[in-house]
């Protein structure tokens, strides 16, 4: 057996958690074993200057982690799941998906004489700057609101706080998850329904990628599949493979079991917010990928595919995956 293995992780205090989470997992279950970090910048790290939907490109927070993976600088990848594109290169697969935290949007105010400047997204004055990188939450929050006036927030978490700190923004717009585990729980104003922001397509979720043909290294991460988690984030990531083509767009998915069922939920808006298509299916967890595809379909058929068809006319095709979060 081997006793030594190696973690391809990106160097984000985020990342690093993840990284040092599935770690202390592993060695809880094999007293033992050695494992060491191999830190990757990713192009998405490189590039903080341009907004997402605009660099194009698959996989720019996995590739060079996953180009790691296949010349054995790394044995496993710890990834966010709404980074992992849907597509694998050939000789790597998604292995596990551990247990989500918490899926939803943190809508998070600034701090004032130690209250909430604003206690909530429905009590933003009139023509408010939210901060947000993603599309999907600026077109559901502009559907509601379209007063507002959405600005690129980019930069790890660090970062993204000391911005709203300075008064660069009245509210920015994270993944709770990203938030909770860092610590930051209290600075969360509110978390957003899925009703006001359906989350991104694995937000939430943690995956470890690794080679296919590494049998050590499959039996060794298998015990940290949940089987819950990876059933509804497979359902939403069929969802967002069906929809797939030239760039960035505002695609959300929500997958979860309710008394046995897996209940989906799935959203294609345009970038303005002024069209959201939006609907839902449920049916048994066994057919969790068919019931993705097929909730994909009637969102094509009610008008998605217009909507698809303008974006990826205005922009070159090579999509993303997984970063329409």
């Amino acid at each position: 057996m081997k006793n030594k293995i190696v973690i391809g992780t990106r160097g984000s205090k985020l990342a690093l958690w993840q990284a040092e989470w599935i770690k202390s997992e592993l060695q809880k279950r094999n007293p033992g074993l050695e494992i060491e970090f191999n830190k990757i910048k990713t192009t998405g790290d490189k590039i903080l200057d341009v907004p997402l939907a605009k660099v194009g490109g698959k996989g720019l927070f996995v590739k060079e982690i996953e180009e790691a993976l296949l010349r054995n600088e790394a044995d496993i990848a710890v990834h966010s799941m709404k980074d992992v594109p849907t597509d694998f290169p050939g000789g790597l697969h998604l292995a596990v998906i551990c247990k989500r935290e918490d899926p939803r949007d943190a809508f998070i105010a600034p701090v004032q004489s130690s209250k909430f400047k604003v206690q909530s997204f429905k009590e933003l004055p009139q023509g408010a700057c939210v901060g947000t990188s993603s599309l999907r939450r600026s077109c559901q929050l502009l559907s509601i609101r379209p007063d507002l006036k959405i600005e690129q927030l980019r930069g790890n978490l660090d970062t993204r706080l000391r911005k709203l700190d300075e008064g660069q923004f009245d509210a920015i717009i994270l993944a709770a998850a990203g938030v909770k585990r860092l610590g930051w729980t209290a600075r969360i104003t509110e978390t957003l329904s899925p009703e006001t922001s359906l989350p991104a397509i694995g937000q939430g979720a943690v995956g470890i990628e690794c080679r296919t043909s590494d049998e050590f290294i499959n039996r060794l991460i298998a015990p940290l599949n949940h089987p819950e988690t990876s059933v509804c984030v497979r359902a939403e990531r069929s969802l967002l493979k069906k929809l797939e083509g030239g760039c960035q767009v505002p695609v959300a998915a929500y997958a979860r079991l309710v008394n046995g069922k897996l209940i989906i939920e799935g959203l294609v808006g345009s970038v303005s917010g002024d069209r959201i298509i939006k609907d839902r299916l449920e049916g048994s967890p066994e057919h969790a990928e068919s019931l993705g595809v097929k909730l994909a379909e009637i969102l094509l058929s009610q008008g998605a595919k217009k909507i698809l068809d303008e974006v990826y006319g205005r922009c070159a095709p090579t999509i993303n995956g997984g970063i329409a979060g």
